[in-house]
């Protein structure tokens, strides 16, 4: 078991990115609450952002001598706070997962929290460096809603399209919107722990939509993010809970391929499918990470310096408190058909 990357801080759900050859991390920042746990996870009640960078994870590598983590762990750098909720005039409360994304120069925010009726909603703010400070727009981004924001730049398609993948079921609010994919469609009458269950069902879709050149609006309409099961060819139904969407969406390329990964949240898995499309349909290839220690699971997955990382959380440092978690890292690899696999194939 890896140790915790940051240990004075609680951290999750963290997307890391590599800018100028330096890897950040952008994760929520847990706090201490006295809100009991529930299924629609008022817990989590975070209120701000911090941002870290690293310059290297040769300590977390497969070849590295056991304990290196332990012993010589890498330097990592808080940058400090780069957004509060009470500096964003649309957010109530609770500042979830982000991500983050880079466009001419330009390093944007993504950021989901629940606005002043309640419902989440995803917003941006920009800044001129990827530590910040980010200044956010007034409003959430147009025809957003729900949580788990991932921006997705397409750097190796020639027009360098970027999109935002989203979406969470139960506290995250995704099941209210089975009637259609803009905020109108919100249906009060699914809120909290529920989703589309019984035979012949299908999974609801995690949702993705094209962004616009300037990195805060969407370019077009948001659309379903099919997974498809590999025996059927058809969407995965709503009862496979090991293989459903639940939440924690995040997209990567490699040798053209392109991998959607997610968390079925109640089963406490990481998965992942792929496609040949940033915009799918995906088809399940298996399993990212097995059940760690507290209910939430969150990643994300990066190539830097010639290696590949997941990233991830568990509550070790908290002795096991679901809403105190702490990024960790492992590297991972492919095999010849692009699976994932957690050993060198060969080794």
């Amino acid at each position: 078991m890896s140790p915790p990357l940051i240990t004075h801080l609680y951290t999750a759900d963290p997307s890391a990115h590599v800018f100028d050859g330096k890897l950040y991390i952008y994760p929520s920042h847990d706090r201490e609450t006295d809100i009991e746990f529930n299924d629609n996870g008022d817990q989590y009640d975070m209120v701000d952002y911090h941002v870290f960078s690293l310059d290297s994870l040769d300590a977390y590598a497969a070849d590295a001598p056991p304990a290196t983590a332990l012993a010589h762990p890498p330097e990592v750098t808080d940058h400090g706070v780069v957004l509060r909720a009470q500096d964003i005039p649309w957010v109530d409360r609770q500042l979830w997962a982000p991500d983050a994304a880079e466009r001419g120069g330009k390093y944007y925010l993504y950021l989901p929290a629940r606005a002043q009726d309640g419902v989440f909603r995803i917003g941006v703010a920009v800044g001129d460096s990827p530590t910040g400070p980010f200044a956010p727009d007034p409003a959430p981004i147009p025809g957003s809603f729900s949580i788990d924001p991932a921006a997705f730049v397409d750097t190796d398609a020639p027009d360098r399209a970027a999109y935002l993948y989203f979406g969470g079921l139960w506290g995250g609010q995704l099941q209210c919107y089975q009637q259609g994919n803009t905020p109108d469609a919100f249906d009060a009458a699914w809120l909290g722990p529920k989703e589309p269950a019984g035979e012949g069902a299908a999974a609801l879709c995690p949702k993705v939509a094209r962004l616009a050149d300037d990195m805060r609006a969407f370019a077009g309409p948001v659309r379903d993010v099919v997974i498809l099961a590999p025996e059927t060819g058809q969407p995965i139904h709503a009862d496979d809970h090991e293989r459903r969407f639940f939440e924690a969406a995040w997209m990567h390329r490699r040798a053209g391929l392109y991998y959607f990964s997610y968390s079925t949240g109640d089963t406490h898995l990481l998965a992942y499918a792929t496609g040949t499309s940033p915009l799918g349909p995906f088809t399940y290839r298996g399993r990212l990470l097995e059940p760690v220690l507290g209910w939430t699971t969150h990643h994300s997955v990066v190539e830097f310096q010639g290696r590949w990382w997941l990233f991830y959380h568990d509550c070790e440092l908290s002795g096991g408190v679901n809403h105190l978690r702490s990024v960790k890292v492992r590297e991972i690899f492919y095999d010849d058909e692009g699976a994932i696999v957690a050993a060198r194939p060969g080794a």
